[in-house]
């Protein structure tokens, strides 16, 4: 069955479950396409990356749309079931890490996977095996994907 994909800055009205895809967008790769064809047979899927480009510390109108952004995510992070981080690239991704640690102190259901080459990838690790011993942190985005599907069926 497909389900429901709402991209940002769509307003989500499913009954889910819901996926979050947190992570990399800015000099990242549109690794959101692969994860949200991916787990579309078993979860809406709740995607941030416009596609549309909004800039963050943009002046006017952009501005405007890039608060609207952040008010969309923060909405759609409490609306999600489950939230998927995945830090892609070599990008360092201070939005998605501040999300991570938020959600790592909370009880909601999160899968977390790191790029091998990702410079913070130890500190995501190290948190991690304090805030929430349980979870593995996964190389590859496949892996990753496999772990969501796995925690959507438990």
């Amino acid at each position: 069955m497909r389900r429901s994909y709402v991209e940002a800055p769509q307003r989500y009205e499913g009954t889910g479950p819901a996926v979050f895809l947190a992570g990399g967008i800015t000099g990242c790769p549109d690794w959101q396409a692969v994860a949200a064809t991916h787990l579309l047979t078993h979860a809406d899927v709740l995607n941030p990356r416009r596609r549309i480009y909004i800039a963050s510390g943009d002046e006017g109108d952009e501005g405007d749309e890039y608060a609207r952004q952040v008010e969309w995510e923060f909405e759609h992070l409490r609306r999600a079931d489950l939230i998927m981080f995945w830090f892609a690239a070599r990008q360092i991704q201070p939005v998605a890490l501040f999300e991570l640690g938020a959600f790592a102190a909370s009880e909601k259901p999160i899968v977390v996977g790191a790029y091998p080459a990702y410079p913070r990838r130890t500190d995501v690790v190290l948190q991690l095996s304090h805030a929430r011993p349980e979870l593995a942190v996964h190389s590859s985005l496949e892996s990753t994907l496999a772990a969501v599907v796995r925690t959507l069926g438990s």
